[in-house]
């Protein structure tokens, strides 16, 4: 029969929280989303891939063409009245892609004609020169004419303007009547996808879930901010306009978020005190107001100069006005 074994309990050592191993250092969060959108927008094919993308094209447009020409032909070989009326449709759809083309066209002219103008604004303050100020404060009276939401700034710049005697002034004077209204309706389409995309990200635990909302709520938002200026785009000028905003950005390295940003932006500590989730929300929030501030200098005819050029950390301030309680207890009840 097998002996009893006793079992000393007191040389069993007591664990106590600080043997526990050390939370993994997770860092902090890096707007993710937003910078893999601008990858993604700057990104160019290689040439080999361009000309087989040009080649291909040009293969599967000459098969359509061939192929309506004999489906239109057999009509009219068959039934003279089929054969016309596809023959009409065939019309219509070549005038519609007729139509997208100017459209596109006209896209890229008004895209095209804001840079002029910021470079003749550009050219006059230089110069400094009153005569030339007065030519580029008359083109941008003529881009915002039709617009009654400028009517009040555009008759008061016409009222005053006969009272200025300097070139700096002028411009200025210009600036401020004309730009003021468009920079608030900015401001609040920056604030709006800001919201978004850090409300999206912090509530939307799939991968590339962020990612795809990021670039459409950037898209959009320049597309929009675009418009607001006088500058509206069809598709292949968004996307080139997107293009430059983002090449711009990663140029100038403004897409890499600082530590006192997320300070500002963020309330200090209150990160550590939410779920790394919604910090990246927060910082992918931030970066699009960067995005949104850099697509306003594109898009602006006039650079910043009599008016402050909007900070970051207020656009954010405002976009997430009521939102960090709102996500908080929306993450609390998915908990």
């Amino acid at each position: 029969m097998a002996k009893p074994v006793l079992i000393d309990l007191d040389d069993t050592p007591t664990l106590t929280p600080s043997d526990a191993p050390p939370v993994p250092d997770l860092g902090l969060p890096d707007g993710r989303a937003v910078k893999a959108a601008a990858a993604l927008a700057v990104a160019r094919p290689s040439p080999i891939t361009r000309f087989a993308v040009w080649a291909l094209g040009a293969l599967f447009s000459l098969m359509i063409s061939v192929a309506v020409y004999d489906f239109v032909a057999g009509l009219l070989a068959r039934n003279t009245w089929l054969g016309w009326l596809a023959f009409g449709l065939t019309g219509l759809a070549v005038v519609a892609l007729v139509a997208l083309a100017i459209r596109e066209g006209l896209g890229f002219y008004r895209l095209g004609r804001l840079d002029g103008l910021r470079a003749e604004v550009a050219v006059a303050r230089k110069a400094g020169d009153l005569k030339t100020a007065g030519k580029a404060t008359d083109h941008l009276l003529g881009l915002y004419k039709s617009r009654p939401d400028l009517r009040w700034g555009a008759a008061n710049l016409a009222e005053r303007r006969a009272e200025v005697l300097d070139a700096d002034a002028l411009l200025n004077l210009t600036e401020a009547e004309l730009l003021a209204p468009l920079d608030l309706a900015a401001r609040a389409e920056i604030e709006a996808a800001a919201r978004r995309v850090a409300t999206v990200t912090a509530l939307v635990p799939l991968a590339l879930a962020d990612v795809a909302v990021a670039l459409f709520a950037n898209l959009s938002m320049i597309r929009k901010i675009a418009v607001i200026y006088g500058g509206r785009s069809g598709t292949l000028g968004s996307f080139k306009l997107l293009r430059r905003v983002f090449s711009h950005l990663l140029a100038t390295g403004a897409l890499a978020l600082g530590d006192d940003l997320i300070g500002s932006v963020a309330g200090g500590g209150v990160l550590s005190k939410l779920s790394r989730r919604f910090g990246e929300g927060v910082v992918n929030g931030a970066l699009t107001a960067r995005v949104g501030v850099a697509a306003m200098e594109l898009c602006r005819p006039m650079a910043f100069n009599a008016l402050p050029r909007p900070k970051v950390s207020n656009l954010m301030s405002r976009a997430l006005a009521g939102v960090f309680d709102g996500v908080s207890s929306a993450m609390t009840k998915r908990g």
